[in-house]
């Protein structure tokens, strides 16, 4: 018996779609793409920042990397390392966690760089583009590799850069100007396993 991938005409027809398993996928040109899992490294970095978030604004509002994220281009939707959703968004998304183009934007998307440069171009070309489009007013670039945050605004109709954090800098958030935390904080834990 010859399986067949599903194919979608529209986003709505994705949403719909249930495989009876719990993995994520990418929708490219119609296509599912299944989302290869994190590597330890992100996934300590991003938890560790889901904490500092926690901590700072309660559990509801922050979403870690199942948060679903519909975007303008291909492919249709992303799936953040971590994601402010605003105080609406709790209720809008009770039964699926998929942010859709008409809803509000998220406050904060943070994308931790995979190893590669496929990965590398993918989280500072093509994401940082989907995003923008999608109006979420701050965006922040973790690189494990070069040890910085970048952080992006949203300024007008693009981002442009608040500052690329290292070391001892504070990472400055233009929204989250209480989040008191170091580049080097945020990768302590991971440098420590390596």
């Amino acid at each position: 018996m010859i399986q067949v991938k599903p194919r979608f005409q529209s986003f709505e027809e994705y949403l719909s779609y249930d495989d009876g398993t719990d993995k994520l996928y990418e929708i490219f040109n119609g296509e599912l793409l299944e989302v290869p899992p994190e590597s330890g490294r992100n996934v300590e970095i991003a938890t560790f920042l889901l904490l500092q978030f926690v901590s700072l604004l309660g559990y509801r509002r922050v979403r870690g990397h199942g948060l679903e994220l519909e975007v303008q281009g291909e492919p249709r939707n992303r799936y953040p390392d971590l994601t402010i959703i605003r105080e609406e968004h709790i209720q809008q998304l009770a039964k699926r966690n998929t942010l859709r183009l008409t809803m509000a934007p998220p406050l904060l998307v943070v994308e931790v760089v995979s190893p590669g440069e496929l990965q590398r171009n993918r989280d500072y070309i093509a994401k940082r583009s989907q995003y923008q489009d999608c109006g979420i007013p701050e965006y922040w670039i973790v690189d494990p590799d070069g040890q910085t945050v970048l952080v992006l605004e949203l300024t007008g109709k693009y981002y442009s850069e608040v500052g690329k954090f290292s070391g001892q800098e504070q990472v400055l958030s233009p929204q989250f100007g209480e989040l008191n935390l170091t580049a080097e904080q945020i990768f302590v834990s991971a440098n420590e396993k390596e």
